[in-house]
């Protein structure tokens, strides 16, 4: 059987779309070429430097695009434009497409992956433009698809809600983190991050884009309260926002400068893949207070190193963490202040958060994200 997968947002370049839907679009690949040796795959991808060891197998084709569809505008042309006459020359069983959108007009079945509704629940968080095509494109093609697959039961029950879609046309399949983030135990090898980096000895971190739905003022203004009322518990501890801007960003530089923060608040700007498990494992706490999340890897990334993660206690995230983070309402910056200063000031609570940390994280695992998508895979093609 021949199967096609829109891979257009995989890219090794350093910017926002580096992030999680481009992240999972690369594992789910990479998997199902481990997973099956026998179906063909055909991967259209954009131009340029592909991931190092990106969909090499043999029944694995790159249908690299000769188009910049790196550039949003270009890429949403190929899809509804150009990918259908393309289709019908490829001739694949059914085309998945890995982020919220399917060519209206594909002439075979497609399979939808819909990471999340928020430009539905936070439509003031979006820029007009992005929020009115992703409204419409995506409640098209949630329409037009065979089956949807989500990356968590929360949201699964959002498409069926917000998108009126039968509840048999859509599964929820868990993601999991890649098998580098992991405890890294050379000290010397994390030593030596540091000084290159010149962290401090201690630092809370966040890692994400830099947009309104990460949340991100609810961190500073927390930190800020926990220096306030306990100065010395945040002694010598630094913050560090890692991530590309993505949009209206300005409001978190505004609030570094206004709360004071401005000294002791770093911006690495994009983190590599290759070195993210390192800034994980040198870490205090990874808090990620985001509004809303389809998945959220970077909490399971931090557990999977072993870090003490706080998050916000909304959407998917609660599915991610389980029991073994701190979760925190995300509009209350009090309670994550409390919650930082627990971290900060007891090491047997980060111990134990470390412990059940690797345990949860330990559930997640993306040869099983694989198999079940082959799963949805074979059954629409044998309709």
């Amino acid at each position: 059987m021949r199967f096609a997968i829109n891979a257009h947002l995989v890219a090794a370049n350093s910017t926002y779309r580096q992030a999680g839907v481009s992240r999972y679009t690369e594992l789910l690949i990479n998997n199902l070429a481990e997973l099956d040796r026998e179906d063909e795959f055909i991967i259209y991808t954009a131009p340029g430097q592909q991931p190092p060891g990106f969909a090499e197998a043999p029944n694995f084709r790159l249908a690299i695009s000769h188009l910049p569809t790196v550039r949003p505008p270009v890429r949403i042309g190929w899809e509804q434009f150009l990918a259908p006459s393309i289709l019908l020359k490829d001739r694949p069983a059914l085309l998945h497409c890995p982020v919220n959108v399917v060519p209206l007009a594909a002439p075979c079945p497609t399979v939808l992956t819909i990471h999340d509704l928020g430009f539905l629940r936070f439509p003031e968080r979006y820029k007009t433009a992005k929020r009115l095509y992703l409204t419409t494109a995506t409640k098209l093609s949630a329409k037009r698809a065979a089956h949807i697959i989500t990356d968590a039961e929360a949201i699964r029950q959002e498409v069926i809600e917000l998108l009126k879609v039968p509840p048999h046309k859509v599964t929820a399949i868990p993601l999991a983190a890649d098998q580098r983030f992991k405890p890294i135990t050379d000290t010397a090898q994390l030593e030596a991050f540091r000084r290159e980096k010149e962290l401090p000895a201690r630092f809370v971190l966040y890692v994400g884009t830099l947009e309104p739905r990460k949340n991100l003022p609810l961190l500073l203004q927390g930190f800020a309260r926990l220096r306030h009322e306990q100065p010395h518990t945040v002694k010598g501890v630094e913050l560090v926002l890692g991530g590309g801007k993505g949009w209206m960003y300005e409001e978190i530089f505004r609030l570094v400068r206004e709360l004071g923060l401005a000294e002791i608040t770093r911006f690495p700007g994009y983190i590599s893949d290759a070195d993210l498990p390192l800034w994980y494992n040198i870490a205090d706490v990874m808090v990620y207070p985001s509004l809303y999340e389809g998945f959220g890897f970077p909490p399971l990334e931090a557990m999977s190193c072993g870090t003490p993660v706080i998050t916000s206690n909304t959407s998917s995230l609660p599915e991610v963490v389980g029991d073994a983070g701190i979760t925190i309402t995300p509009t209350d910056d009090r309670e994550l202040a409390h919650a930082l200063a627990r971290i900060l000031t007891e090491p047997g609570l980060s111990e134990d958060l470390r412990r059940r940390g690797l345990a949860q994280a330990a559930r997640f695992n993306y040869r099983e994200t694989a198999r079940r998508t082959l799963e949805v895979y074979r059954q629409v093609a044998s309709k």
